[in-house]
């Protein structure tokens, strides 16, 4: 009866701490990877804690997911093959939805307008771009921004191009008169302009362009990242966001309200 009973004890033991490792197991947390500045959609600070739109926002993301968000600092260029690779889960720093991106990559829907821009000191001669012609401009590497300075470097008679790793390093040399202008998220620059009264957008670049959380090709995360991301535009979360982040109501129409489908490569 005695062996019987140990037997039972330990049995009951061996299933308490088997149940206790499954729900360990049971227990998601999504891995996200961020470039690091690229304020106002994420930057991360001195106590090593990011911030940002996109920070809220996947962070809303997985509470409603009932998921934990650990988000990871990679450069920009390094998201693609660290979401490619398995290595994250999902990507943020205003990844702009492409049909290129689409073919090896995994998109939510979009949820904001992403317009670039021409900036320069204000001083700059720069007025329009045709006035790049035999400048020399930057961009964030594999961006938007030197897509459309490769695609129209002949067009504008550009002179040279120079790719960033950082927006920072990016301004600092415009504003160092090292580059004659850069081009980029306009919401990015306008909101770094706000401590550099010496710089300015030159003008916008409207591309019809959407910004979309980045994930790899099939991920079982897409679905419910996306209807995730349906219920925070729906209830207005995302609005709010947009107004903590950008200090602007977004436009009723704009994708920051309206809820899209998944996009799909053409």
């Amino acid at each position: 009866m005695l062996l019987n009973r140990r037997n039972l004890m330990g049995a009951f033991a061996a299933l308490t701490i088997g149940l206790g490792v499954a729900g360990a197991a049971h227990a998601e947390t999504l891995l996200v990877g961020a470039y690091p500045a690229n304020p106002p959609w994420e930057n991360k600070l001195e106590s090593g804690e990011f911030q940002g739109f996109e920070v809220d926002l996947v962070k809303e993301v997985g509470k409603r997911l009932g998921a934990e968000v650990e988000i990871q600092d990679l450069g920009f260029q390094a998201l693609f093959s660290a979401t490619a690779s398995g290595r994250i889960d999902l990507a943020i720093s205003s990844i702009t939805i492409n049909n290129d991106r689409l073919k090896s990559q995994s998109f939510t829907q979009g949820y904001y307008d992403s317009d670039i821009a021409l900036v320069a000191k204000k001083d700059t001669p720069l007025k329009t771009l045709d006035d790049m012609k035999g400048k020399t401009v930057g961009a964030i590497s594999a961006s938007v921004g030197e897509a459309w300075i490769k695609a129209n470097t002949e067009k504008y008679g550009i002179k040279e191009y120079r790719g960033y790793d950082t927006q920072q390093n990016l301004i600092l040399d415009v504003q160092s008169g090292r580059l004659d202008g850069a081009i980029g998220d306009i919401a990015g620059f306008q909101f770094a302009f706000m401590k550099m009264p010496d710089m300015a957008v030159v003008t916008a670049i409207p591309t019809g362009d959407k910004f979309g959380i980045m994930m790899k090709k099939g991920s079982p995360w897409l679905e419910k990242v996306n209807g995730a991301i349906d219920a925070i535009k729906k209830d207005g979360t995302m609005a709010t966001l947009h107004k903590k982040w950008l200090g602007s109501e977004a436009a009723a129409d704009s994708s920051v309200n309206k809820i899209l489908p998944i996009p799909q490569a053409q």
